[in-house]
């Protein structure tokens, strides 16, 4: 796995959020914003981290920052996952994981002494020309909006 790193352009992609709609990477060309990765709707960690994202929504969006969320889990899922937790920012649907693999967060993982295939949640920070100026390899997930605007200087 080569994740992506500083100073290079965020790849180009299209896929679908949870309601169905076009996404691509064009649509941020112009805007600061962060596109995190995160395992699997519904799990702690990750719902932890979308729940702090949403609550600096309104700071991020003011700052002039977009927010798009990408995992495998299907159009469906996300569609429930975001409708319980009244997310207000897109989610990708990657099952082909082309978006996760042009990113580089696909890859070995450990867990209680298991290694598995995954997707690593970091976060990926980009300015308005799409290059990255900012990795997050282990975002703090109950504090991730505001861990953003820190590296930033918006906070």
């Amino acid at each position: 796995m080569k994740t992506l790193t500083i100073g290079e352009q965020a790849p180009s992609f299209e896929g679908v959020d949870q309601n169905n709609k076009k996404i691509s990477s064009r649509d941020f060309v112009g805007s600061k914003w962060v596109v995190y990765f995160y395992p699997k709707d519904n799990t702690p960690g990750c719902t932890a981290q979308a729940c702090s994202l949403k609550d600096g929504y309104d700071e991020l969006l003011s700052k002039g920052i977009k927010v798009l969320g990408v995992s495998a889990d299907s159009v469906k899922s996300h569609d429930k996952f975001a409708s319980k937790f009244s997310l207000p920012f897109p989610l990708l649907s990657d099952e082909s994981k082309e978006v996760i693999n042009l990113f580089g967060v696909w890859g070995l993982k450990k867990f209680m002494g298991r290694e598995y295939e995954g997707i690593h949640r970091i976060t990926f920070v980009m300015n308005e020309n799409n290059e990255i100026t900012h990795v997050v390899h282990k975002p703090k997930t109950k504090d991730h909006a505001n861990e953003i605007l820190k590296l930033l200087d918006l906070k």
